[in-house]
């Protein structure tokens, strides 16, 4: 089983950056797809990125493309969250999740039930 801490967030201004990050422990990190998703008081949790195991095939969400990057660190068993241009409507608690195998398809990626471990959450505000 991963197990999944994020880190990273906080308080930032509008047009402001931070970089999440989200540590892993447990089995093999390498096996599992990465992803990212947010969810703001009273709305549904949203797909923002997913990262493939090997780093080389990533996907995001047409509100966040070109603002944001994901990335990994196999080494370090670590994958990232690079978030600039933050809106204030991107104010949310940032999860990352974890997802067995291969995610070929923006659809599998951005399907919360491809992933079976979640993390426990990092807030990030956005001031306007």
């Amino acid at each position: 089983q991963v197990q999944l801490v994020e880190s990273g967030g906080g308080l930032v201004q509008a047009g402001g950056s931070l970089r999440l990050s989200c540590a892993t422990s447990g089995r093999t990190f390498s096996n599992y797809g990465t992803g990212w998703f947010r969810q703001a008081p009273g709305k549904e949790r949203e797909f923002v990125a997913h990262i493939s195991w090997g780093g080389g095939s990533t996907f995001y969400a047409d509100s966040v493309k070109g603002r944001f990057a994901i990335s990994r660190n196999n080494a370090k068993n670590t994958v990232y969250l690079q978030m600039n241009s933050l809106k204030p409507e991107e104010t949310a608690v940032y999860y990352c999740a974890a997802s067995p195998g291969y995610t070929g398809s923006y659809y599998a990626a951005a399907d919360r039930g491809t992933y079976n471990t979640w993390g426990q959450g990092t807030q990030v505000t956005v001031s306007p």
